[in-house]
């Protein structure tokens, strides 16, 4: 593999990063949308959740071949330091080292941003994706039975944790992204 390159996603990437996400969703249960998202819709995620967080895109030789983020945890303002992390990589690049690379991004930039509390939502037959969590330090902490149904099943969904710094009585305030002019 030649060297990864992480940056910021921008706007003009949405298309790229929904023809990774497509497969996700017309082909497995690693997502429980039914129906991919138009352009115009993902991009406006994109911009929704860029405001808050980082977005983060893996680039080899100019292609993007993967994609994290972070988005709200909770509405609530007691929640401001938790966010959901999600990750995807084009189908044919798993396995090989970018997704930890996106990921160690996304938590850097997070622990600037003074983020402690990082969830990620899987669906527990999707072994691989628990294990990478696993392996990245994540720790379960609940399954919700039956939480979703796709491609005619009842399907369970494991919450997964990663503390990313002390949990201090008087705790730094979040950063959004915006305001670092990530």
């Amino acid at each position: 593999m030649n060297d990864l390159i992480i940056r910021e996603a921008s706007p003009s990437d949405a298309s790229r990063l929904l023809a990774i996400y497509r497969p996700y969703v017309t082909d497995t249960t690693i997502t429980f949308e039914y129906e991919v998202p138009s352009l115009n819709e993902f991009t406006s995620r994109m911009e929704k959740i860029r405001k808050r967080y980082p977005y983060l895109v893996c680039e080899e030789d100019g292609q993007i071949i993967g994609y994290a983020y972070a988005d709200t945890y909770m509405i609530r303002p007691a929640y401001d330091w938790c966010a959901e992390v999600s990750i995807y990589v084009d189908r044919e690049k798993r396995g090989m080292g970018v997704g930890k690379k996106l990921y160690e991004s996304l938590f850097a930039r997070l622990r600037e941003m003074h983020v402690l509390n990082l969830y990620a939502v899987i669906t527990s037959e999707n072994e691989k994706s628990l294990a990478f969590h696993e392996k990245l330090g994540f720790q379960n902490f609940a399954v919700f039975e039956k939480a979703g149904y796709k491609q005619g099943r009842w399907l369970d969904v494991t919450w997964m944790q990663l503390f990313l710094g002390e949990h201090k009585e008087h705790p730094e305030k979040v950063i959004w992204a915006e305001e670092m002019n990530v």
